[in-house]
């Protein structure tokens, strides 16, 4: 009761709802004229409508007698629009533009939260209103002039064309049939922008009546505002909680939340992008720019954006092409997407597109006539795939349309050595689906990312060599520094001296190449913490590093090395490398596998985990290199099977393929009732191949 008397009722309304209008009520909004402008006094010339799109259009008159309004501009757009003649078609009968169009957009998708209110005599009429459009000026009659002008111009040029040639050319027609429409392509030019366009057109115009807001017509339409029915009698007690009839006045717009998309699309703004997460924000801008250098890319993101974080999250949506990154294949053909213009799968155009990426990590320059003829696509489909990363030359061929980004390359070898790997099992898969004749594989000199332009001039030759001295003598100046500092710390800490070691600093000039012999032979062969071979005097593998880094590096190896022979048991050197390149492929940037490992630390570190070399004695006449054909078998593995295995191994010292029967024979000898038919089975299917009825170690079988 207190609650009620410091809220008292001032007044009961009856709230009514009509029906009369209710499917025949718009609510028009014109958003380029101020509110203090209206068009009531503007005399409308017609009006018309089609329903179920609600799409309106109103024609007005233009009072051409305005001070305001410029004649000589009238019938200059008069005359474009028209142009000299005069018939039914006309759009300016009188010469003059005098008078424009209206068209309509819906203002809202669903307006069941609108309605009309009249409040007359203590009661409240409600009309849901049917449509909220709103109606700016249009401009079709441009579109007219404009194609009246091509039509002059297409007249002017056959006429040209007709006087200067005696007879007509014969001209190539290609004949093109059409396949029988699947249901998935049906379903596509159903949701297709130009079947829409061709819908709407099709629903006829209804032509209707304007009447003016003061008009008698007008008064009794207003009329039907009001509902019909009042009598109390036929209205039942609304048996409501404050919140349910709340909630029926304003329903919570489910659908308007369900319309809101995920993620920003490129009309939005910056700002609104950087609200995503750092990978969704990568994916969007690379989805819409198509190819960007990275240092461009690191601009548009937020202050204080980290580049190894960057790194990471493109590389999962784009690959390096001459140092620039160029958005993924299937992130611009999704699965369920198809070509807009032959309607096959998104499979082939990634297919496609990948080629002509790598393509371009080959050569500046790519013919759209080749890609047409090794990728079986229409002439549409590539030139859509060269449009993401290239620019068209005249009687050249399309280029990359970035340079190449030699600054990305230096600054980051892990990651191009990463793209390396992921480029040539692209080129790969590209071998066996395109049947790629063997020239065109075949590495250039340059880089496989670095497909700089394959002319230069003169000077740029002659500063690209200073350039690489200046550093080159810049290392090496530094080197020499630091043995020099080593060996004085070894001098000081030894007892004795070698009186044949001597020190001499002399000043290196550009054109010289500094002689670093005597630093070499110091310090017991040691650079950096890390030891050389005797005979080169160089680093491991050309790199100088920690000792606790190579410590890791070592860790990390021999952890792949144990991983992948307890799977394989048995590797050729060429397999090892491929599998190991696989690994690195999968790893992250920056990662300590990525600081250059030789085969010689492969082969090192594969003996060092408890392997062997088989020395298995191929014919002469095999193919592949004596590097090739080396073979590592683990020997010890710490199961049951670790000496039949060792026994089955050893006989391939002698011969490089044996019988079953004969390898059956000999471990039976060896092992008697010890040895299973389930045990020979399963140290054949760990070691060795079945070719032709022979066994091969794995990798060594000769097809």
């Amino acid at each position: 009761m207190e609650n009620e008397d410091d809220d008292p009722i001032v007044q009961e309304i009856d709230v009514f709802l009509a029906k009369s209008l209710a499917e025949k009520l718009y609510l028009f909004q014109y958003p380029v004229r101020p509110a203090s402008m209206t068009y009531d006094g503007v005399t409308h010339l017609s009006s018309k409508i089609k329903p179920k799109q609600q799409k309106v259009e109103l024609e007005m008159a233009i009072n051409a007698m305005s001070p305001n309004y410029c004649r000589s501009k009238g019938e200059q757009i008069a005359l474009n629009v028209d142009g000299t003649g005069s018939d039914e078609t006309s759009t300016y009968s009188s010469k003059l533009m005098d008078k424009q169009t209206f068209s309509s957009i819906q203002a809202a998708n669903t307006t069941s939260r609108y309605a009309a209110a009249i409040y007359r005599k203590g009661e409240l009429h409600l009309t849901p209103l049917h449509g909220i459009l709103q109606l700016r000026p249009s401009f079709s009659y441009l579109d007219k002039a404009d194609s009246k002008y091509r039509e002059r111009e297409a007249a002017n040029e056959a006429g040209d064309s007709s006087q200067d040639e005696g007879e007509e050319d014969v001209k190539q027609v290609t004949v093109r049939f059409s396949r029988p429409e699947s249901e998935q392509a049906r379903q596509r030019r159903v949701q297709s922008y130009e079947f829409l366009q061709k819908k709407q057109a099709e629903e006829p115009w209804v032509h209707l009546h304007y009447s003016n807001v003061k008009d008698s017509r007008s008064e009794h339409e207003r009329q039907y505002l009001l509902c019909q029915n009042t009598g109390m009698a036929e209205n039942t007690e609304l048996i409501k909680s404050s919140s349910e009839y709340l909630a029926m006045l304003m329903p919570p717009s489910v659908e308007e939340e369900k319309e809101k998309p995920v993620a920003p699309s490129n009309m939005l703004s910056m700002a609104q992008l950087r609200t995503l997460p750092l990978a969704d924000q990568i994916k969007i801008l690379l989805k819409n720019v198509k190819a960007i250098p990275f240092a461009n890319l690191m601009g548009l993101m937020a202050a204080g954006t980290e580049s190894i974080p960057v790194l990471r999250c493109i590389q999962q949506v784009a690959m390096l092409v001459q140092g620039n990154w160029v958005v993924k294949s299937d992130v611009i053909y999704p699965k369920e997407s198809s070509s807009p213009h032959s309607g096959v799968s998104a499979e082939v155009l990634c297919r496609g597109r990948d080629f002509v990426m790598w393509k371009f990590t080959q050569d500046r320059w790519v013919v759209r006539k080749d890609v047409a003829t090794v990728t079986k696509l229409c002439q549409e489909d590539v030139k859509d795939f060269l449009e993401h990363m290239a620019v068209a030359r005249i009687n050249k061929g399309w280029e990359f349309m970035l340079p190449y980004d030699e600054d990305f390359v230096k600054k980051h070898p892990d990651v191009i050595q990463r793209q390396n790997m992921l480029w040539k099992g692209i080129q790969s898969k590209l071998e066996k689906v395109f049947n790629l004749p063997k020239e065109d594989l075949m590495p250039k000199k340059q880089d496989l990312l670095s497909a700089q332009p394959m002319i230069f001039s003169g000077d740029q030759v002659v500063n690209v060599a200073r350039t690489k001295a200046k550093e080159n003598h810049e290392q090496l100046r530094k080197d020499f520094q630091s043995k020099k500092e080593q060996s004085r710390a070894s001098s000081a800490s030894s007892t004795a001296v070698p009186t044949d070691v001597r020190i001499k600093e002399e000043p290196v000039s550009d054109e010289e190449t500094m002689d670093t012999s005597t630093c070499d032979s110091m310090n017991n062969g040691m650079v950096n913490g890390i030891h050389v071979a005797e005979s080169s005097r160089e680093p491991v593998n050309g790199i100088h590093m920690a000792r606790g880094d190579m410590n890791a590096v070592a860790q990390e190896l021999r952890a792949f090395m144990a991983a992948t022979f307890k799977r394989q048991y048995v590797l050729t050197m060429s397999e090892l490398k491929r599998l190991f390149n696989l690994h690195l492929a999968g790893l992250p940037p920056g990662h300590t596998l990525f600081s250059g490992i030789s085969d010689k630390m492969l082969q090192e570190t594969a003996l060092n985990a408890g392997c062997k070399q088989i020395l298995v004695p191929f014919p002469p006449q095999s193919a592949g290199t004596s590097e090739e054909q080396k073979v590592f078998a683990l020997w010890v593995c710490g199961d049951v099977h670790d000496k039949h295995r060792q026994a089955l191994l050893e006989l391939y010292f002698k011969s490089h393929r044996l019988r079953r029967n004969m390898i059956h024979t000999r471990l039976s000898q060896e092992f008697g009732d010890g040895l299973s038919k389930q045990h020979l089975d399963k140290v054949l299917k760990d070691c060795c191949v079945c070719y032709g009825g022979m066994w091969y170690l794995k990798g060594t079988v000769q097809s």
